[in-house]
């Protein structure tokens, strides 16, 4: 990789100060919430399903806001205005659909993990094997990866740090509030990071809009910022006409054949990628499956909810000023240029939000600016490391060993969050030597999201999809987006503006957006699905009471669909290892009626003896030092009302009523903005 600086990159002590306070604050609330539901697999994987509704939505938020967010966000800005918006504005009305209707199944449901409601929904292990795998491979391509390189970026350009250090030091601080804490110590820390982001953006963005002279200025400027080569440059020049903003730079709506963010692709095929992230990816649906009931689930979107309007006014708008202050570099054109700028010949957009930090903000506030880019940085790290651990754990591992203990379930989780930091360091460079971030985040997506999104709808709306419908569905789909996946980016990057390419791409690719290209698959894959459940035996009733939207408030006993595990239910000298290899006396979510009535009977474990201070020490690290005693000590009535508790979706009517009166104003509000700037 190119090192390059962008000026002074000398920390004022004003600025290190700052980092040491956000790092210590950050460390002191993981300390603290670490030692809170550390004890069990539900309290490491789900926060003992305790969390209240504020730190839940701020959770919700920090998640999905990472690094990349304020390098792609912003410099989409910058490069084409406030359109990329569309996908924060969306976002809104999908948190709502997992409050109610996604979250009120997975809660009755009493899972962890979402292939693993596929497994109780359809039976068999494949489709929950070949879901969590894929999953993984997303968190490593899309998530982990992408954000590393920004958040590095960032702070090389910031800084002038080495890369490899810099990005060393930030895994090891993520990896180790995970190891550690869990899920509890990730919301924790994810709320204190949100106040930070929100804080230190909301200073930029002041700052930037008294820079450029106010709203209005922003406008007329942004459309005169050009850089001085294509200013310069003579009618017949190969870069004249590039590094002009687009026309449609204030529009969220645009053309049906637009390059970048055609409005039939925003309105369904980013709606489709969007529940498929909101609404099924693990890294959200576990903060809200964290919540102490429906009621706090249904907050925290709402809140998230309403955090979600900000990015447009945090991060987009500052991108666009960051054009506007420095033309020459943000909006460069020519490719031989940019390169000796930014280390890219397809332009330097990426670099704005860095560019403002470093030449708007003054000492201390700079240094703020730093913690909020590891806030975001190491949040979503952290949220990340938590869910891949989680799936890994209750979905491949168990499968793998099925009499595994509680002890070594954590430990193995924490393993592999290690394995997940190696694997994603190693794909950066890929990353590196893409042109847009957040549009190459967005078509991976495009390319393999839709059906899994497609069967998860079906799965939650249709008791009449089954397993042979949802599983050669989501093959169809698989081998369709590969297809063009491999198909499109086997080409290479596409050129720099005012170049063309040794090897154009077909227009069957280059004309279909990939947004389109998701609504084609998720299409694909629905017909597919639908057709073969018709075609085939259809799911009992009784298998599938509380796993549909319209049973979830049912109180019939369910009956596992999968045969051998009904038979291994059944002996008792299985020691009351349920049909997915957990013990009954560790956790029994999944058995439990909706009204408080089990379907199997729970032994407690007895005490162990006391251990040793070293061996006491290490189970410490480890969060299973209260596996001696606590849950396991109550007796088969108490941890019964416990569990009936944890996956009850009755909420109190007045609570309910203050969830939906607050959703239907952010509705009203999100509809307005989306009018205002269409």
């Amino acid at each position: 990789m190119v090192e390059y600086s962008l000026g002074e990159t000398a920390l004022h002590w004003g600025d290190i100060l700052v980092i040491l306070g956000y790092l210590a604050a950050v460390m002191a609330v993981g300390i603290w919430s670490s030692c809170r539901n550390r004890g069990s697999v539900g309290g490491y994987f789900l926060a003992g399903r305790s969390m209240h509704w504020i730190p839940v939505g701020a959770s919700l938020f920090a998640s999905n806001i990472g690094s990349g967010h304020f390098i792609g966000l912003a410099g989409s800005g910058a490069s084409s205005g406030i359109g990329i918006a569309v996908f924060e504005l969306n976002a809104i009305f999908i948190l709502l659909i997992l409050g109610w209707i996604f979250v009120p199944v997975y809660i009755a449901a009493g899972v962890y993990t979402m292939p693993e409601y596929l497994r109780k929904r359809f039976g068999g292990q494949r489709i929950r094997i070949y879901l969590a795998v894929l999953t993984l491979i997303l968190y490593v391509f899309t998530k982990i990866s992408a954000d590393l390189y920004s958040g590095a970026l960032f702070i090389q350009l910031a800084m002038g740090w080495n890369l490899p250090l810099a990005i060393t030091a930030l895994l090891l601080l993520a990896a180790l509030f995970t190891i550690a804490g869990g899920l509890t110590a990730v919301i924790w820390t994810d709320f204190i990071q949100t106040v930070i982001m929100v804080i230190g953006a909301f200073i930029l963005m002041v700052m930037s809009f008294v820079e450029v002279g106010g709203y209005n200025p922003l406008i007329e400027k942004f459309f005169a910022a050009v850089p001085n080569t294509t200013r310069d440059a003579a009618p017949n020049d190969t870069y004249a006409k590039c590094g002009i903003p687009p026309a449609n730079s204030m529009n969220l709506i645009r053309s049906i054949d637009d390059g970048s963010l055609p409005w039939l692709g925003v309105m369904v095929g980013l709606t489709i990628s969007s529940v498929w992230y909101w609404c099924s990816d693990q890294v959200i649906v576990q903060r809200a499956l964290a919540s102490k009931d429906l009621s706090h689930a249904k907050g925290g979107t709402v809140l998230a909810g309403y955090l979600k309007i900000l990015p447009m006014w945090l991060i987009v708008y500052p991108g666009m000023i960051a054009r506007i202050l420095f033309p020459d570099e943000v909006g460069c054109a020519d490719p031989d240029i940019c390169y000796s700028i930014c280390g890219s010949r397809n332009g330097c957009t990426n670099i704005a939000f860095p560019l403002l930090v470093i030449r708007l903000l003054p000492p201390g506030l700079r240094g703020l600016m730093l913690a909020v880019m590891m806030s975001a940085l190491m949040s979503s790290l952290t949220s990340i490391f938590n869910s891949g651990s989680t799936i890994f754990t209750m979905d491949i591992w168990r499968r793998i060993r099925k009499r595994a203990s509680d002890i070594e379930l954590m430990i193995v989780g924490r393993v592999f969050v290690l394995i997940l930091v190696v694997i994603s360091v190693v794909w950066i460079p890929i990353v590196q030597s893409v042109s847009e971030l957040f549009h190459y985040i967005q078509a991976v997506t495009s390319f393999l999201a839709p059906p899994i999104c497609a069967v998860y709808v079906l799965a939650v709306a249709w008791k009449r999809i089954n397993e042979q419908g949802a599983f050669w569905g989501l093959m169809i789909g698989l081998v369709t987006g590969l297809a063009r996946f491999i198909w499109e980016y086997s080409y290479g990057p596409a050129p720099p503006c005012g170049e063309t390419s040794d090897n154009p791409i077909p227009p069957i690719i280059s004309k279909v957006h990939y947004l389109h290209f998701g609504i084609l698959l998720f299409f694909i894959s629905a017909i597919a699905t639908i057709v073969i459940s018709l075609l085939t035996k259809a799911i009992p009733d009784e298998y599938l009471y509380r796993l549909t939207f319209f049973t979830r408030f049912s109180t019939e006993t369910r009956m596992d669909i999968s045969e051998q595990e009904r038979i291994d239910n059944a002996k008792p000298e299985k020691e009351g290892v349920d049909n997915q290899g957990m013990k009954d006396s560790d956790i029994n979510l999944s058995v439990m009626n909706s009204n408080g009535t089990t379907e199997n009977t729970v032994q407690p474990e007895p005490a162990e003896k006391k251990l040793p201070w070293y061996k006491t020490a290490f189970n410490w690290i480890c969060g299973i030092e209260k596996m001696q005693g606590g849950v396991g000590d109550l007796t088969p009535e108490q941890r019964a009302a416990m569990d009936a508790k944890q996956i009850s979706i009755v909420e109190v009517p007045l609570h309910r009523r203050i969830c939906n009166a607050n959703a239907i104003i952010l509705m009203v509000v999100a509809t307005f903005l989306w009018g205002f700037f269409a």
